[in-house]
């Protein structure tokens, strides 16, 4: 007599949520995703309006890391699309994914996940109750096992505190959740505060429109290009068996001053107040989106 599949429940549709449904399916387990929203995709999905408890992005957001290196291994992306995709197009390569491999149909859009509990005799059995919530009605079910691919970009972090007079300011500000495009700041004076990914695409995109851009950074930032030697995407031109190898015989302290001198060859950050103290793989770089050197002017 065949044993019966374990239950797995997956909280979340976006890229985590499908190639999970696809492991489990692989695992011979039995997944149900539950996706709060009506598609598929999570962040990548652009919305002209920001939905509540889903993540949101602006129109232009392209990702930065290459397509070699994003693709799900059993599903490679084509030929045709970009190294750094446009968020159109990895929507557009999710959907290929989930169709190829027929990963809708374990899927319960608009269905909100309201509790997940152990049972009383999870000790013994390992199972859990989930509550979740569609259309007003709440139903209950068990499940073997919880995958949560709900990822971490869904709430904004404003901490007004952090701005004494805000409260006073005559002007507008927002949190780059609610951004979309560039258009309705024309002809006026904008500061970006933040230097992350966000910041610099940001701060680039509306130098195109805006009055003038500050961009305000507290500690400064390495600026990388997404693009390295002969045209080669970054991501894979660092990650070659020699690159690994040539890593391993030097310092930490020896492998940050080469990436920082490559940094500085294109602009010396110094001169623009962005040289940090931080070193070069001690935290996140940037790369914005659309050509640096418009910001230096």
């Amino acid at each position: 007599m065949a044993m019966a599949k374990k239950r797995i429940a997956v909280i979340g549709g976006g890229s985590s949520g499908l190639c999970t449904i696809k492991c489990c399916l692989d695992d011979g387990l039995e997944p149900t995703c539950f996706e709060r929203s009506e598609d598929i995709g999570g962040l990548w999905r652009f919305k002209e309006n920001p939905e509540e408890g889903r993540a949101s992005i602006y129109k232009s957001v392209i990702i930065n890391t290459s397509k070699e290196m994003m693709c799900f291994s059993d599903f490679p992306i084509p030929d045709d699309f970009p190294n750094y995709m446009h968020n159109s197009k990895i929507m557009a390569y999710f959907r290929m994914y989930a169709d190829h491999f027929d990963l809708l149909k374990y899927i319960r859009f608009k269905t909100t996940v309201v509790s997940v509990t152990k049972r009383p005799d999870f000790s013994s059995t390992g199972q859990w109750d989930v509550v979740t919530e569609s259309e007003g009605k709440q139903e209950s079910a068990v499940f073997d096992g919880i995958m949560v691919c709900s990822g971490h970009h869904t709430n904004a972090h404003l901490p007004l505190d952090s701005f004494p007079g805000i409260e006073k300011f005559k002007g507008r500000y927002s949190h780059s959740r609610d951004y979309k495009n560039p258009q309705e700041f024309s002809g006026k004076r904008v500061i970006v505060i933040g230097i992350g990914n966000s910041g610099g695409d940001l701060a680039v995109e509306l130098s195109h429109e805006a009055d003038q851009v500050f961009l305000s950074t507290r500690r400064g930032a390495w600026v990388l290009n997404r693009v390295a030697e002969q045209g080669y995407p970054v991501d894979i031109v660092l990650s070659t068996r020699f690159k690994a190898f040539f890593k391993r015989m030097l310092t930490t302290s020896m492998v940050n001053q080469w990436a920082e001198n490559r940094a500085n060859a294109r602009f010396n950050h110094a001169h623009y107040g962005l040289r940090p103290q931080h070193r070069c793989f001690q935290t996140h770089g940037i790369f914005p989106s659309a050509c640096w050197d418009r910001m230096a002017n």
